[in-house]
């Protein structure tokens, strides 16, 4: 029985590389492998036989005093819990690969270097730019920015990238300084999967060797969505209210356009973003936070998603979902999200941060046949039942680790 061991910061659904993570191993636990998780310690965290072996929590919103802020620092570079607690694992398990997902500043990488003395391949998806931007998203002070290209990651601390601080700037950016000198990524992983077409581009654009890049698709349980293709009368935004999201430019373009909006999400313009919305007597709606079928629903009524991000995004799962329930995409260009979008076929795009375009294209959509917005919709799902399937995922992963010398191909 092939053995995959899934890494992960959070055991828990917290964002969408987490649900990414505890997805790909059910996945494979389905498709009749064995399976084992290391992650952080945490309050939310799901059930797991596997829990004592996982570190201790790190928790930047916590409160604490000096002396643990400054061991807490030393963890967030290299973490020996990390690497004691994995060879315990190790042992107990006999992992015959490993697919690492989201570990920077808690688990961190310090590990890595373990599973390749243990002759275990490593698999890591690149849910973020992270290796190539010490502030994850290539965005400073709301413009993107690709300064630190070449290496020079000082730039996160002269211009302050994380939450505008002086300190946490300092941490990361020693940190990322460290890691990229040691070659910690680049000699310990030998395939980094890329979800989006956009990220493969970038990560080979800032050096990393083709052979060590694999382009994999996200997918969806398809299944699982009922489609609605009749459309509704409100277009719907559905994730973080932060400024990289680009949901102030949507926010000015509907109030402009006059057609209604809900906002599924909660985050730091949340407030502003009401303020501004009333002022405008715009009929916007903020739902607050919703999931499971709350959130479902907000899709499947509605008449499109609208993704108007102003950072390089990946390959957002929130299209594929759309695309099950049967709702065309309004998206920005930028990023992976036009690879995702066939123009005028499953959704529409705009250019990114313009509240001009986009508030035309939605007033356009808004009083467009309903025929057009529905046979837009059905586009939509036919692309993704034939493009972003599980089968279709766990083929290409399953070929992927064969070519390592783990299981075989699907």
């Amino acid at each position: 029985m092939t053995t995959l061991l899934s890494i992960n910061n959070y055991h828990y659904r917290r964002g969408g590389a987490d649900a990414v993570y505890l997805d790909h191993d059910a996945l494979f636990r389905g498709a009749g492998w064995d399976t084992a998780c290391f992650a952080m310690q945490h309050a939310k965290n799901l059930p797991s036989e596997f829990a004592a072996y996982f570190v201790e929590e790190i928790e930047f919103g916590e409160s604490y005093g000096l002396a643990e802020r400054l061991a807490m620092a030393a963890r967030i570079i290299w973490s020996r819990e990390a690497r004691r607690k994995l060879a315990q694992l190790i042992t107990a398990v006999r992992p015959d690969v490993a697919h690492v997902h989201c570990v920077y500043h808690h688990i961190s990488p310090s590990f890595l270097p373990v599973l390749q003395a243990a002759g275990i391949p490593v698999v890591m998806t690149a849910h973020d730019l992270k290796l190539l931007c010490p502030a994850y998203t290539m965005l400073s002070h709301g413009s993107v920015c690709e300064r630190c290209a070449g290496g020079a990651t000082w730039n996160v601390v002269a211009r302050r990238c994380i939450k505008n601080s002086l300190p946490l700037s300092t941490l990361i950016g020693i940190e990322s300084a460290i890691h990229r000198v040691a070659r910690v990524y680049r000699n310990n992983v030998d395939r980094l999967v890329t979800p989006s077409r956009f990220y493969h581009g970038k990560f080979r654009e800032y050096g990393w060797p083709e052979d060590q890049l694999a382009y994999v698709p996200n997918f969806v349980q398809v299944d699982d969505f009922a489609p609605e293709y009749a459309p509704g009368d409100y277009f719907v935004y559905i994730g973080r209210l932060s400024y990289e999201k680009g949901i102030s430019t949507l926010v000015e373009a509907a109030a402009r356009a006059g057609v209604k909006l809900v906002v599924v999400g909660d985050g730091p313009l949340r407030e502003t973003l009401g303020r501004d919305a009333q002022a405008r007597q715009a009929p916007i709606h903020f739902t607050g936070y919703q999931s499971g079928d709350a959130l479902r629903t907000w899709l499947r009524n509605s008449r499109a998603l609208v993704l108007p991000s102003e950072w390089y995004e990946n390959a957002p799962i929130s299209v594929l979902e759309a695309y099950a329930s049967g709702k065309p995409v309004v998206g920005a260009r930028i990023g992976g999200i036009p690879e995702l979008i066939a123009e005028e076929e499953t959704g529409w795009l705009f250019d990114s941060g313009s509240a001009d375009e986009l508030a035309a294209l939605l007033a356009n959509l808004a009083a467009a046949d309903d025929r057009v917005i529905a046979a837009a919709g059905r586009a939509a799902r036919q692309r993704v039942e034939a493009r972003h399937t599980p089968s279709r995922y766990l083929e290409a992963m399953c070929e992927l680790y064969a070519g390592l010398g783990a299981g075989e191909a699907a």
